[in-house]
């Protein structure tokens, strides 16, 4: 099937931005111009087109990232059909992996930003996030209609708090109430648009007078930026030539594109201004497909040779899974990005990653909640696959033939865990069903059964993602489930060398049980092992031979049950030296438990101690919080290791205490306006403060 748009005419970008600067009402502007949406939805009253869970029209927050394909003449019809595929991404701190996840398959993005709040945490977020993955982005100033809304202010802060290059293209006429239209700082004119039909036409009009020496001097800037792009304009520039409109737009678009600047624009789409100019620019600004650079990628042979794919028709295919959706009319949607190649409905894909085949049956492109199914794809598509079983976010689909892995995508591990139970009987197989399939959509929620409590437990990347996690069961999979506390496992070890007699006597009469042991206890080698290590230095026949493996098994058996509080023993050594025997009585179950008698004994005798696991907790935080996120830490028994400076503020590492780490995702929020972010992985079992284990200890007797 041939090309309905050529690829350069592609853009795959996102919108990212902070929660609440108006990204879904924007995206749903894009969708009402571009003329697929009728009836504007509007996140006040839950109907946006691009919140399609249940939970996401609630809350009025996006959550899961809906890819939405549409078409863009230019809102003078200047330019001929593009294709917009447009990435709706999450601004909420507990999603930052979708945000990732969408940004690893976008060419360009439109951060959004609130013309009075300007730039915010999550921002900061989203921008270290983009410049990991090299994506050119632009600004798109919005509700300047708001009150305190300050284009200028938002700019400095660009330069001031993410270290940008912004170049306005526009300059804004009036805020708050008084906000009108914008100067369209290329054409030197003011752009009007008509609130009759909703902004769907508009005027050109003369600066106003109280602007003209403002945009003659942001205009010149502009100028100069452009001019930077080549030598032959900067002669041109510096002679005191005029630059043409189109030297000046082919300037920006060539420093955009190399990340050298980011053009910033302004308006309202509450109140349907500006975003028609900002889709302009998407076309006139972001990068087509074949613009960015080739995707990296491996071949399945022994040495993983580097290879690269072209966004190219003819070449072998190959696609990124990036999102797994579950879908109440078609069951698992399979979101991925072709970059290379063509694929046609009911053809086989391989995926690389678990090295399996699949075949593709049915395909459909998204608008938002609504879908259309497709025939084929081709470099540059973003579409769904339904009912591909084995896939998950991060794999790569491609030609059977010509087999390449693509860049993993890196998530972040759990920070969080709690544990889960089933309300009732019924609840218990579902939540089973419920919880693999979300795992599988989800790659920063990890589920696990605790081998020493049985209880399921579930994990995520704070609060907020466990909460929602949980509701979706209760919505999509009619699963009722209680939430515990988070639990901590702890351990015991030993600290004193003991020799500790046990001995089992039964005789009365009849078979008798006679087991009688010396064990020389001390602490292990590595303090931190699990297992015993068993020395036999019995001479002479003490304990006859056969009984030996049971007195091993009688240690061991203890060692998992504990000796204080029934938490597992590390880190011990224990040397069988000595003992009696009956000639009758003495059997392999005496010996076991008279060994396990002797462990027992170890409380008391081994001075035996509770360990309680310590975790490395890396914060990086804005300099103004430091002060503040050192106190906690220290009054969470953390042990400060360092402070370090990078480029998004100064960074705090420590070691502190798992069981002091709950509630601190959101306490840290409220703490630094969720500035800062932190990671925090195990590090190592040290001993428990003795106020700490006697509490453990007398709640566990």
């Amino acid at each position: 099937m041939a090309r309905k748009t050529p690829i350069s005419r592609y853009r795959n970008i996102g919108i990212c931005a902070h929660v609440d600067a108006g990204k879904t009402t924007t995206t749903e502007r894009v969708l009402f111009y571009t003329g697929l949406s009728h009836k504007i939805g509007e996140v006040h009253d839950g109907a946006a087109t691009m919140d399609w869970m249940e939970q996401e029209q609630e809350r009025g927050i996006t959550i899961t990232s809906a890819a939405t394909t549409c078409f863009w003449k230019g809102m003078d019809a200047q330019f001929p059909d593009h294709r917009i595929n447009i990435i709706d991404t999450p601004g909420h701190v507990d999603f930052t992996i979708e945000v990732e996840r969408s940004l690893r398959v976008l060419d360009g993005a439109v951060v959004v930003l609130c013309g009075s709040s300007g730039v915010q945490p999550q921002t900061e977020t989203v921008w270290r996030q983009a410049n990991k993955y090299e994506v050119p982005r632009m600004v798109f100033v919005n509700k300047m209609d708001r009150a305190g809304a300050d284009f200028r202010m938002v700019v400095d802060q660009l330069k001031e708090r993410l270290g940008a290059a912004p170049v306005p293209l526009q300059m804004t006429i009036g805020s708050e109430d008084e906000f009108r239209g914008v100067v369209d700082l290329i054409k030197n004119k003011a752009i009007l648009w008509n609130e009759a039909d909703q902004g769907m036409t508009f005027d050109y009009a003369e600066v106003p007078e109280d602007m003209v020496d403002e945009v003659s001097e942001m205009r010149e800037f502009l100028v100069e930026n452009a001019a930077e792009a080549s030598d032959e304009t900067m002669e041109k520039y510096l002679e005191g030539i005029e630059l043409s409109e189109e030297e000046i737009k082919a300037g920006i678009r060539k420093r955009t594109l190399a990340n050298e600047i980011v053009p910033v624009l302004g308006g309202s789409a509450f109140k349907n201004k500006g975003v028609q100019a900002m889709l302009d620019a998407v076309i006139e600004y972001m990068p087509s497909p074949t613009e960015v650079k080739a995707i990296d990628g491996h071949l399945l042979d022994k040495d993983e040779t580097h290879a690269t794919r072209e966004a190219d028709d003819d070449a072998p295919f190959a696609a990124l899974a990036f999102k797994i959706a579950t879908d109440p009319f078609v069951g698992t949607l399979t979101f991925f990005r072709v970059y290379s190649g063509r694929l046609e409905s009911g053809t086989a894909v391989f995926n690389s990653v678990k090295e399996k085949k699949e075949r593709v049956g049915r395909m459909v492109q998204m608008h938002s909640n609504s879908r259309e199914e497709i025939k084929e794809v081709l470099a540059g598509d973003i579409a769904a696959a339904v009912g591909l079983k084995d896939v998950t976010t991060g794999d790569t689909l491609c030609d059977p033939d010509n087999p390449i892995v693509l860049e993993r995508m890196e998530f972040p591990e759990p920070v969080i865990s709690v544990a889960v139970e089933p309300r009732s009987k019924p609840d218990q197989e579902k939540m089973g069903v419920a919880l693999s399939k979300l795992a599988q959509e989800d790659p920063s929620f990890r589920v696990k059964t605790d081998e020493e409590t049985g209880q399921t437990i579930i994990s995520g990347m704070g609060e907020l993602h466990l909460d929602i996690l949980v509701d979706r069961m209760k919505r999509e999979f009619s699963v009722e489930a209680n939430i515990g506390k988070p639990q901590v496992a702890y351990r015991e070890a030993i600290r004193n060398t003991a020799e500790i007699e046990g001995k089992f006597v039964r005789q009365s009469g009849g078979r008798g049980q006679y087991g009688h042991v010396w064990i020389k206890f001390e602490p292990g080698e590595d303090a931190s092992a699990e297992g015993l290590e068993f020395v036999n230095e019995i001479v002479g026949g003490a304990v006859p031979r056969e009984y030996i493996p049971a007195v091993q098994k009688g240690i061991e058996e203890q060692m998992q049950n504990g000796v204080l509080a029934g938490y597992p023993l590390l880190g011990l050594k224990a040397t069988l030296y000595d003992g009696s025997f009956h000639d009758v009585d003495s059997n392999e179950m005496a010996f076991k438990i008279a060994a396990s008698m002797a462990t027992k004994k170890l409380a008391e005798q081994g001075g035996a101690v509770l360990l309680e696991p310590i975790m490395s907790v890396e914060v990086v935080t804005p300099e103004e919080n430091m002060g503040d996120v050192v106190g906690d830490l220290n009054r969470r028994r953390g042990l400060i290791g360092g402070m370090a400076e990078n480029p998004s503020g100064k960074v705090v590492t420590a070691e502190v205490p798992l069981a002091e780490m709950f509630g601190y995702a959101t306490d840290l929020r409220s703490a630094t306006q969720g500035r800062a972010t932190y990671t925090m992985e195990f590090c190592k079992y040290a001993e428990a403060p003795s106020a700490v284990a006697e509490g453990i200890i007398s709640r566990n007797r």
